[in-house]
């Protein structure tokens, strides 16, 4: 069993992002040299997320403006965490999106549904975030 490991770092434009990172992840499932196992990717701060959906903007806007609405960012004085920062809504909208994602690795290839692929979800960004990628396996 081999392990492999490395990190994708983030400096996104906007308070909030989805970025698709499946082409990156790919690169280093290949850099791996694994064939069969297993593909961790896991989002290493506590306002951003990672996920797998459908890569289509319409749906990212609908990601965003459901957050909202569950989550919203205004007013900051709702959430007791908002005492020093105001990303209270950011910790909220990473819970509903989720922390991490596995894929299974097929003859060196993420094995995906049809249309799946892996996004960062960004909900306190314009600063610097990492996202773990841990591949097992043979």
């Amino acid at each position: 069993m081999k392990s492999f490991t490395k990190e994708l770092w983030f400096n996104t434009k906007q308070p909030r992002e989805f970025i698709n990172i499946t082409g990156e992840v790919a690169a280093l499932l290949e850099e791996s040299g694994i064939k069969e196992g297993l593909c961790l990717v896991n989002a290493m701060h506590i306002t951003a997320s990672v996920f797998i959906n459908d890569d289509e903007s319409g749906l990212h806007q609908d990601f965003d403006a459901w957050l909202e609405k569950l989550a919203p960012h205004e007013p900051v004085a709702f959430y007791r965490h908002n005492t020093g920062e105001t990303n209270a809504d950011a910790h909220m909208k990473r819970q509903i999106m989720g922390r991490e994602v596995v894929v299974a690795v097929t003859a060196g290839r993420l094995h995906f549904g049809p249309w799946e692929q892996i996004f960062y979800g960004e909900f306190d960004g314009r600063r610097r975030k990492r996202v773990l990628v841990k591949i097992i396996g043979e």
